[in-house]
């Protein structure tokens, strides 16, 4: 991989430099410098927190717009399953896919089925004796990429499968090129539909030699609004859709463990119950659970920052819309495959854990030099006033004392410090005034 190329984007201008977006970042990516955000690559998992947390809106998903596909191309759109609960009173999910075709699309294929495939693959990953327990759900991007750099001895937990919008985009171009002989596989595009800036990132950071499956990405609440009056609900639309109950149940958190059967699985939503999770099972502390599924925004996929809906109604929507579907419509393909066909080489590149960057030689230290280090960055966190008021421009007291030793920072960027030594100075000149001539 060249490098992740990130979705997540700051208009500078626009920045007003407040510490909103500093105080929420879950892995300290974010400092205040000449009055403004800047926000670090290497450490940015485009969770979509500080888009939002930021009242001035300087934050932003980077995504492809409809008018950009091309047009002489086969479009085949990919709807998330979370797409499906952003409309008020939806009965029938064709209503969304007669849509998709209204609005120029030539074919849809649900990543609800993709979803189906997957749990069912999934259950017969999970009866093999060589994994690591607890297997920990790759679905959500955030996720893959927070343990890569932040949880790396994790790493084994991950579970080896594509997402379901790389199946659903597989067994779309197949699906395609067999009803229609006449095109070329450079013919077709597949368009996932997201409610996430992650999973743009995911695709646009495909690695070398991986076979794409997905071809572009758009966002769900600008596809919204285009359905929304796209969508004719005077007529009943013609049967479509595919997926079944639990293809759907993917939108909120839970409905992937669950789906699988097993009673042995925990289900955590929101970036700071992930980090405890994951923590959690670092530690060691549990060791009676089989499967872990985590999702980074609140609710699982249905409130990502590129939805229109809360993300509870939208989950009461899908119930709604699910309630008379079968339990799942899709089944692993008698090909002879198994789910060692979908285990990508590497899901991310990891990075190693470094409180330098790489260009100032972090990777060539010595272990000596590491501790020295770890030891100034402990001795200068004593100096500070340990507050983590984010006046420096970091987030918290600690990590200003990294900043420090990584030499982005000086002491006297810190505020309280300042004032504590121009009042000694003070103090000291006003002691040598009273001196008696």
């Amino acid at each position: 991989m060249e490098g992740y190329k990130h979705s997540v984007f700051l208009e500078t201008e626009k920045c007003k430099g407040c510490t909103n977006c500093l105080k929420r970042c879950p892995t300290e990516a974010i400092r205040i410098r000449d009055g403004h955000a800047v926000i670090n690559p290497d450490d940015c998992i485009d969770c979509g927190e500080c888009i939002r947390v930021c009242e001035q809106k300087a934050k932003r998903a980077v995504y492809e717009k409809l008018e950009d596909l091309d047009s002489s191309k086969y479009l085949i759109a990919l709807p998330a399953p979370s797409l499906f609960g952003q409309f008020n009173a939806l009965t029938d999910a064709d209503y969304v896919i007669q849509g998709l075709l209204d609005i120029g699309f030539n074919d849809v294929y649900e990543v609800a089925r993709g979803a189906e495939i997957h749990t069912e693959y999934t259950r017969h990953y999970m009866n093999r004796s060589d994994i690591v327990l607890p297997l920990i759900s790759s679905a959500c991007p955030v996720v893959v990429r927070l343990i890569k750099n932040r949880f790396p001895t994790l790493t084994d937990h991950l579970l080896p499968l594509l997402a379901p919008m790389e199946i659903a985009g597989k067994y779309a171009r197949r699906e395609a090129l067999k009803k229609h002989p006449e095109l070329k596989s450079e013919d077709i595009r597949t368009v996932f539909i997201s409610p996430c800036p992650a999973k743009v990132s995911w695709v646009k950071s495909t690695m070398q030699d991986q076979e794409v499956y997905v071809d572009n990405v758009v966002s769900a609440s600008e596809v919204y609004f285009r359905l929304i009056s796209a969508m004719k609900r005077e007529a009943s639309p013609k049967a479509a859709s595919k997926t079944g109950m639990i293809g759907l149940s993917w939108a909120s958190s839970g409905g992937e463990a669950s789906s699988l059967l097993n009673e042995g699985y925990l289900a955590a939503d929101g970036i700071e119950n992930v980090i405890h999770v994951l923590d959690k099972i670092e530690n060691g502390q549990l060791t009676n659970v089989s499967f872990v599924e985590l999702n980074a925004c609140p609710g699982g996929c249905v409130g990502g920052t590129m939805t229109v809906e809360n993300p509870y109604i939208a989950r009461v929507k899908l119930q709604s819309l699910r309630r008379y579907l079968p339990v799942s419509m899709n089944r692993v393909p008698k090909t002879g495959e198994d789910p060692e066909t979908y285990v990508p080489d590497e899901l991310v590149d990891a990075r190693p854990f470094t409180y330098v960057s790489p260009e100032k030689g972090a990777l060539n230290l010595s272990r000596a030099e590491s501790i020295r280090m770890m030891m100034e960055i402990e001795s200068i966190y004593d100096a500070t006033p340990q507050i983590d008021c984010g006046a420096c421009g970091a987030p918290t007291c600690r990590a200003f004392a990294e900043d420090v030793v990584r030499g982005e920072a000086q002491m006297d960027d810190c505020l309280i410090l300042m004032r504590e030594r121009f009042k000694a100075m003070v103090n000291k000149q006003k002691g040598a005034d009273k001196k008696p001539e």
